[in-house]
């Protein structure tokens, strides 16, 4: 039986070299050898873009999530790809896991002090106080044996496994505790910070050619080095950590390495042979891109087939964790009502309630 994989994205934009580099080749990967769900976390994107024009563009940047994930290789019929907020069963779990969790417990999780920092929040809303439980509905409502993520949702991922261990202590054993899997991340082309959307240091999967080029030929590399005879330093160089991920030719790397240690090519030679490389990789990415992109309703076709496929999913779990919790009262209720014909006197009664 296949491991169950959950990961996903927050739909804020195009993904980038980052992205490909920390999680999208493994989910090519691991999408033959584990049943994998991918969540396009719409819902979790809510806890700090809050106004109208924001969230109006969630629905272009989801469409364009998903065709990255297409042009990469990730098959749609090998794995489950769905928008959170289509998956109604995410929220009831992330309320009944709720009850399991404290104020205080959340508030210790680094992450959300620093989320509501970048938003500019002053104070903490109750949606990002909340942010890891839903995290956790989405990691438990699949029974995900394994979370890939980056370091700084740790924590996150943390909370679901303490919440798993109450629930099936409390109650009776519904969800595996997932294993966590920490992603590689690479660093932008500032070579201050790992790769990000929101510092403008991100190549992009679909960038052009042209782009490609003048995004490396402004890349930070040795501020020591003011000339091309200067011995330069290649550890902790973004130029040279980008030959080592993505030039084809590794012998053509090394001896630029080489030469740059002893102050014998330029920053341009060097970054002209990083586009060049960057580009040969990108290219058939793109090509991929352009046909899907193509498609007019493929991206949705995706989507409905993985929120069907999710909320059966998720129906079997809610199903197992209302059962233990003594909550599967209300399908007796319905079937009663309806036996006894007596179903519109029922819903009548209710609706003061």
């Amino acid at each position: 039986m296949k491991q169950i994989i959950l990961t996903g994205d927050r739909p804020t934009g195009r993904l980038h070299l980052g992205h490909y580099v920390g999680s999208l080749r493994n989910r090519v990967k691991y999408q033959f050898s584990h049943e994998c769900f991918f969540v396009i976390a719409d819902l979790h994107t809510l806890t700090t873009c809050q106004t109208r024009d924001q969230i109006e563009k969630v629905s272009g940047y989801i469409r364009e999530i998903v065709l990255d994930y297409l042009s990469v290789g990730i098959d749609p019929a090998a794995c489950t790809i769905f928008v959170q907020s289509t998956v109604p069963a995410i929220s009831e779990l992330s309320a009944l896991l709720g009850m399991l969790v404290t104020a205080p417990r959340l508030e210790r999780i680094p992450s959300l002090k620093e989320m509501a920092h970048s938003a500019g929040l002053t104070s903490m809303p109750y949606g990002l106080l909340g942010y890891p439980v839903l995290m956790s509905a989405d990691i438990l409502l699949p029974r995900a044996n394994l979370v890939p993520v980056g370091a700084d949702n740790r924590g996150n991922v943390e909370l679901a496994r303490e919440v798993a261990r109450r629930f099936n202590h409390l109650y009776a054993e519904v969800f595996p505790v997932p294993e966590i899997e920490i992603e590689d991340t690479l660093i932008g082309t500032d070579g201050q910070a790992k790769m990000s959307k929101s510092l403008n240091n991100a190549i992009y999967l679909s960038d052009s050619e042209d782009v490609v080029e003048r995004k490396v030929m402004s890349m930070y590399t040795d501020p020591q080095r003011i000339r091309a005879d200067i011995p330069g330093k290649v550890e902790g160089n973004p130029v040279f950590a980008y030959h080592e991920l993505f030039n084809p030719d590794l012998e053509k790397a090394a001896e630029l390495k080489e030469r740059y240690r002893h102050g014998k090519v330029g920053d341009v030679e060097v970054k002209k042979e990083l586009a060049r490389a960057l580009n040969i990789f990108l290219d058939p990415i793109r090509k991929r891109r352009g046909n899907y992109a193509s498609r007019p309703n493929l991206v949705l076709d995706i989507l409905h087939e993985g929120a069907r496929r999710m909320a059966s999913e998720g129906e079997q779990t809610l199903s197992l964790a209302r059962q233990a919790m003594g909550l599967d009262y209300y399908p007796a209720i319905r079937e009663e009502a309806a036996r006894s014909g007596r179903t519109a006197q029922v819903l009548e009664g209710l609706a003061f309630m």
